[in-house]
């Protein structure tokens, strides 16, 4: 059997259905999928599907992966933006993940006001 988690890494089938909270404590959805940039191996963003506590019915929207933090406690991300940052927010464009543009990436990493994850990767030849 794979090796699936080791103290600092964890293998990306065990991220995908994990839980969502808001800073209180209250379950709003889970990681649909992460979308992973090719080259550098880094989270470019985590698509979250939000269910029906949060208001935005089961919706899938991409959050930059900064913007969530794990919780032992609660075996789940705890997600640092309200309701309302989400519903104003870029939605996922659809199950074709070539559909993916680095204009969509701009606008997405913008909205939240997090730097862009290729914007602090180093120079690779």
């Amino acid at each position: 059997m794979a090796q699936e988690e080791t103290h600092n890494l964890i293998s990306s089938n065990k991220v995908e259905n994990t839980k969502v909270y808001d800073l209180k404590g209250n379950d709003i959805g889970e990681v649909e999928k992460l979308m992973i940039e090719k080259s550098s191996g880094r989270v470019g963003y985590a698509v979250v599907r939000f269910g029906d506590f949060f208001g935005l019915g089961g919706h899938t929207y991409p959050l930059p992966w900064e913007k969530l933090t794990y919780d032992e406690e609660l075996d789940g991300y705890h997600l640092d933006v309200d309701r309302d940052q989400v519903e104003g927010a870029p939605k996922s464009p659809g199950e074709d993940d070539a559909l993916w543009t680095p204009e969509q990436g701009k606008t997405i990493y913008n909205h939240y006001g997090v730097l862009p994850y290729w914007a602090t990767m180093p120079y690779v030849r």
